[in-house]
């Protein structure tokens, strides 16, 4: 199909174009609809796909046709639209008047329709200089082996009791015996071990076995609220929890008979293990951690005060189809993932939509970014990036992405995706042993706490 587009540019994240298809592309379609219809449908005394036009109009109607044709015209043609443009439409793609169907084709006419395009904004920033970040060393420093030390002893901690008569307080490690009246089978056992961190444990077992004296027996219910397929479905629990015992985890030292049980002859020999793992997921990770970072920093030069509506749910919508698919690959259902977690629907959408415009903010950071620098998507690129993906013909898969409007959204991403390598390079990079930072910081923490 040969279309003619001419466009505006953006007002309120909205572009207006023209479009125009050749008459013949018109009294094609129109042909088409009507022998579509003869073949659906039987009209008494024609065989099927024989009816003519007189009878399918007398019985259709005229208009009917003609609006099936001006459809199935602007179907074909929007996608072709798109890729003149150059353009990744936000949301569907409007024809015709604001809250009005657009005008009929006419045979032997060119149709000339008005198309409203939502697009993503044009953005500034605040300044467009490679970030300075901090980063962590390539070498493993002695606080990151001495983290990775601690987790794998932790690894070995035992409990055991507090001589202390007090109750149970937040922070605590508790052993109780949890009884199921309703809904808490998964969470009975007997001596089950629980901390009273906040995470662990559901904020309503936690509040009650908080201030428990040892020995002691309670009752608990509480009722949890989800959504599910538009319908809001109630849970209650209710346990019997007694609490057995105030618990202080130990954890062992490390010395040559501990390091003995990973498989090493001593302390010295474990941590330069320890050292080359580290190490050896530094070469992996720093690379990931460095385009976070730069793209995070870049996200705050946006100069934008509220990313638009539109864009910002097409991006939550892509989150959760996101995760949704993940946990289906893990046959977990979004239920049993709240319920599990102690997380509310509510807070889990809120939370969505945080990250929602948070990648938003980033998008258009360096779409702001990747036109600052004059960064353009070639076909050069476009073959290269449908190569990785391991198509096997590149040229059949390229021309039916262009048929079907979806380049644009290629080239914006090879665009972003040089303004990023244009980032990592040039960004000013500090060296900090952030591991050894928490660690004091932690420390001061300890102190201030013990001083109060």
């Amino acid at each position: 199909m040969k279309i003619t587009v001419t466009a505006e540019k953006p007002v309120d994240n909205k572009m207006a174009a023209e479009l125009t298809i050749p008459a013949a592309e018109v009294d094609a379609a129109v042909k088409r609809t009507y022998r579509d219809i003869a073949k659906k449908y039987n009209f008494q005394g024609f065989r099927r796909g024989h009816a003519p036009r007189p009878v399918i109009d007398g019985i259709m109607g005229r208009e009917a046709v003609l609006a099936q044709a001006t459809n199935d015209l602007l179907n074909a043609a929007e996608p072709l639209m798109l890729e003149e443009l150059d353009v990744t439409p936000v949301g569907r793609v409007g024809f015709g008047p604001e809250d009005a169907d657009p005008d009929l084709v006419t045979e032997g006419s060119d149709y000339v329709a008005s198309a409203t395009i939502g697009v993503r904004p044009s953005c500034e920033l605040e300044s467009y200089d490679a970030p300075a970040i901090n980063m962590p060393p390539e070498e493993a420093t002695e606080a990151e082996i001495d983290w990775q030390v601690n987790q794998l002893l932790s690894y070995q901690v035992t409990y055991e009791d507090i001589e202390e008569d007090r109750p149970a307080a937040e922070g605590d490690v508790v052993s109780v015996d949890i009884e199921n009246v309703e809904g808490a089978g998964h969470l009975a056992g007997k001596n089950r071990l629980l901390a009273l961190d906040g995470q662990q444990v559901q904020p309503e077992l936690q509040d009650a076995i908080v201030g428990m004296e040892k020995g002691e027996t309670k009752d608990v219910s509480w009722t949890h609220e989800h959504e599910h397929e538009g319908e809001t479905h109630s849970h209650t629990f209710s346990l019997k929890v007694t609490l057995n015992a105030i618990k202080r985890p130990v954890t062992p030292e490390l010395d040559d008979e501990m390091a003995k049980k990973y498989g090493y002859d001593d302390v010295a020999s474990f941590r330069a293990a320890v050292k080359e793992e580290v190490e050896g997921d530094k070469k992996t990770q720093l690379p990931a951690l460095k385009e976070d970072r730069v793209v995070d920093a870049l996200g705050k030069q946006l100069k934008l005060d509220e990313v638009p509506a539109d864009y910002q749910n097409e991006i939550f919508n892509e989150l959760a189809s996101e995760f949704l698919a993940q946990l289906q690959r893990q046959n977990i259902s979004l239920d049993m993932y709240l319920r599990a977690r102690g997380v509310k629907t509510d807070d889990f959408i809120a939370d969505l939509h945080a990250q929602a415009e948070e990648r938003a903010r980033q998008s258009l950071a360096l779409d702001a970014l990747a036109a600052h620098l004059g960064l353009e998507a070639t076909e050069d690129d476009i073959r290269e990036e449908f190569e990785k993906a391991g198509v096997e013909d590149v040229d059949a898969s390229v021309e039916q992405w262009r048929s079907e409007g979806r380049l644009p959204a290629i080239r914006d991403s090879i665009r972003r995706t040089k303004a990023l390598d244009w980032l990592v390079e040039n960004a000013q990079v500090t060296i900090v042993d952030e591991v050894a930072e928490r660690a004091a910081a932690e420390k001061d923490a300890e102190k201030d706490a013990d001083a109060e």
